[in-house]
């Protein structure tokens, strides 16, 4: 029986997407629920997995093309049986290795002259990814062997295109890979950004101290009561950014066109790196999650996105935003707003410097906070008290149990 193989449906904010990978090919024999191909999105990676077992009866949307809502890129036999693995991976595998080579894995085997019986997989039934080959060339790869049959052509010097990554100095290597979807909405976006909004960063610093002193008392107890969830600083920040917004309107309202949207209701977005690019999954109704709540869900958001399992509903929609350059060490930058919000935090790496308390010198676990908005839609003034609530409510954590 022939099935069609359709794109999945786009949500309506996502125009098109890209075939990225295909796993399997033409012929191979696929069992029900086996990732067929992957499709690159403006957000996310999604996946499409076969309907039945059976094989792909042929490919009509090749890696690169663009696919629309709902199209058909294959047609697929249920209930046929296929080769174990395609032709080609054969070509490039020795006759015993029963390894699965992907499509674009294939590629960078020929075009590097390696062995893929040398390289770990760490796909489906170990089958070899790209990433795989990638790896396997920074780690010092080695051009498979020529055969027994040629060993002059052994002897010969490798071409350019086969030299490994790790070359020897005074060579001047250039690679050059096309940006993907992600990566290229994500740099579209932030020029959008910073080209329409009238975008100011106001900065402050807070003392640390106190909620460091209050992890470190419950943080065992936390864990054990929560069922293995950690305490850790975003919880803290989500919260005290939740109820700084409920105080100022303005920095959780967003634009649109003319009009400028208040909403009833705190959805932060927390900024999450992935290998893919930068994805900000939202946090919903924030004001009535708890502390554990928080960081079970940031933990699983940034499990996920590590993953490429994060789904359009996870990313849509959201009134602030929070990024941490602190976790890879950044002192202070300046975030940049995440449209159509009007205001994200940035928080920063905490570190202990000299400060004046009380006329004494003391050596405190200082942060510098950044909040950039958007002067269009948030004087000056609502964005540096915005940014000095949260800093009141870090350094005194009982008034976000209080809400006082």
């Amino acid at each position: 029986m022939s099935i069609e193989i359709k794109a999945p449906t786009f949500p309506e904010s996502v125009a098109d997407g890209t075939i990225a990978t295909w796993h399997k090919q033409p012929g191979e024999a696929c069992s029900a629920d086996d990732l067929i191909v992957d499709i690159e999105t403006d957000k996310v990676v999604l996946e499409v997995v076969a309907p039945e077992d059976g094989v792909i009866a042929e490919v009509l949307k090749g890696e690169g093309d663009t696919v629309l809502s709902d199209e058909v890129i294959a047609k697929f036999e249920a209930g046929a049986a296929g080769a174990s693995a395609p032709a080609a991976a054969e070509e490039t595998a020795s006759a015993g290795d029963a390894e699965k080579v992907g499509p674009a894995a294939r590629k960078l085997i020929e075009e590097n002259g390696l062995d893929a019986s040398q390289i770990p997989g760490t796909g489906k039934n170990g089958g070899i990814t790209k990433d795989d080959v990638v790896n396997f060339m920074k780690n010092g790869a080695k051009a498979a062997p020529a055969p027994a049959a040629a060993p002059a052509a052994a002897a010969a010097p490798a071409p350019a295109a086969a030299a490994p990554i790790n070359v020897p100095a005074g060579e001047r290597v250039e690679k050059r890979v096309p940006m993907t979807r992600l990566r290229a909405t994500i740099a579209k976006r932030l020029v959008e950004a910073q080209q329409s909004a009238a975008m100011l960063t106001t900065y402050n610093e807070v003392n640390m101290k106190p909620v460091m002193e209050l992890r470190k008392q419950y943080k065992d107890l936390f864990e054990k009561t929560h069922n293995g969830t950690r305490l850790g600083f975003m919880s803290f920040f989500v919260k005290a950014a939740t109820e700084a917004l409920k105080k100022f309107p303005a920095v959780n309202a967003s634009i649109d066109g003319n009009d400028m949207v208040y909403h009833g209701y705190q959805d932060i977005g927390v900024a999450v790196s992935t290998d893919r690019g930068l994805m900000v999954p939202v946090l919903r109704d924030t004001d009535v999650m708890s502390l554990a709540d928080v960081e079970a869900t940031i933990a699983d958001f940034g499990k996920r996105g590590r993953e490429g399992k994060l789904g359009m509903e996870d990313m849509q929609g959201g009134t602030f935003t929070i990024t941490n350059g602190g976790v890879f060490g950044s002192l202070m930058s300046t975030p940049i707003l995440n449209p159509p919000q009007t205001a994200i935090l940035g928080m920063h790496k905490i570190q202990e410097r000299p400060m004046a308390v009380n006329g004494q010198v003391e050596i405190l676990p200082m942060m510098y906070l950044a909040l950039s908005y958007d002067h269009r839609m948030i004087d000056g003034k609502e964005a540096v008290q915005f940014l000095v609530t949260i800093k009141d409510l870090l350094e005194d954590p009982a008034r976000m149990l209080l809400e006082v």
